[in-house]
């Protein structure tokens, strides 16, 4: 458009208008974890009649619209590549479920978002249940639980990994 068809009336207008949504659009907040009311997307969560009583997890979770969020497996590792908590499952769930919070809100999503978790740890035994029963709900709370997966593995992708989670999410 040239400076002249600005010039006309019908061209300035479009510009006014222009102008007032660039600057509205300017002054709105910006999307985020503090600009939205964490679960804000609908979902249901369905435990079935003729399914067991599930304990620190849900069946069945079901979300219409929002943005889905996969968080790849996270693992006991420092911000450079460190093992931390070599030979200890507790210190090492803490740090994949603090890892795990790092990545969702990088997403602009948090725990409170997460409608799908899956845990692996190496060597599992029924004795660990407790203990990362206690690491999760320190982290996820018990509210609103994600549908949940945990698995019992041989070996994670790294040698001293004791545990791997991985998370989907689902925000507005």
């Amino acid at each position: 458009m040239t400076l002249r068809a600005w010039a006309k009336p019908a061209g300035l207008a479009a510009a006014l208008v222009l102008a007032a949504a660039l600057v509205l659009a300017a002054a709105a907040p910006q999307a985020g974890p503090a600009a939205r009311r964490a679960g804000s997307v609908p979902r249901e969560r369905i435990n079935p009649a003729g399914l067991s009583r599930p304990r620190g997890y849900t069946h069945v979770v079901t979300t219409r619209g929002g943005k889905h969020v996969f968080v790849s497996g996270q693992v006991a590792l420092d911000a450079e590549g460190n093992l931390v908590g070599k030979g200890d499952l507790k210190t090492q769930a803490d740090k994949a479920f603090e890892n795990l919070r790092v990545a969702l809100e990088a997403a602009g999503a948090s725990f409170a978002d997460v409608v799908k978790l899956n845990t692996y740890v190496v060597g599992y035994r029924s004795q660990h249940l407790a203990l990362l029963s206690e690491v999760r709900a320190r982290h996820l709370g018990e509210a609103a639980l994600p549908a949940s997966t945990l698995l019992g593995v041989q070996a994670l992708a790294r040698e001293g990994l004791l545990i791997e989670v991985e998370a989907v999410a689902v925000v507005p």
